[in-house]
């Protein structure tokens, strides 16, 4: 089912294919996932592992050693564990979360969920992000999750990209075409 997908291409859309269709068939799409999260969490907040995935200095047996102490602590073994090993192996470490990004699209399309890439000035309460997700659901029909980013630079209003759809009603963009529009009437 994911190889028919369009949706992620790429090197990392290949590597996270091949391993939907392996959890699939293993039903532990859901467990595949948790553990991918847990690991992007695991080099999100640490700079230490984040050199180590990225950087081409480190030979395959040095990563490969690191990532086995790491996936030890984190708890995380099975399918994911040896995807881990083999994308390290294959040099591919380096590309990880983009894999863990194409494989979250992966998850969605299966569950016929969306995702929304939403951008607040502020964040937001739990009331406002409810409403925002039934809003999104109603036009596009399906579960939406929602990736919220907070960026203060837009001043207020939102951005919400949902598939190839964007609104964008930021003060910073609405403050930009005003200025425009004044530019072009001198």
């Amino acid at each position: 089912m994911a190889a028919a997908e369009p949706m992620v291409s790429g090197m990392a859309g290949r590597y996270a294919t091949a391993l939907f269709d392996l959890a699939n068939e293993g039903n532990a799409i859901d467990a595949v996932a948790a553990d991918l999260e847990r690991f992007d969490a695991l080099i999100a907040e640490s700079s230490d592992l984040n050199r180590m995935v990225r950087s081409p200095v480190f030979s395959a047996d040095e990563q490969l050693a690191a990532l086995a102490a790491v996936l030890e602590r984190a708890g995380i073994g099975g399918l994911t564990a040896k995807f881990l090993k083999l994308i390290t192996s294959n040099r591919r470490l380096f590309a990880v979360r983009d894999m863990v990004r194409a494989y979250r699209k992966l998850v969605a399309a299966h569950k016929g969920e969306a995702t929304a890439d939403v951008t607040v000035a502020e964040a937001l309460k739990d009331e406002h992000l409810g409403a925002l997700r039934s809003a999104l659901k109603s036009v596009s029909g399906k579960d939406v999750d929602l990736n919220v980013k907070v960026d203060p630079t837009i001043i207020g209003g939102l951005v919400v990209k949902l598939g190839s759809r964007m609104v964008d009603t930021s003060l910073r963009t609405k403050l930009n075409a005003i200025r425009h529009a004044m530019k072009e009437a001198r």
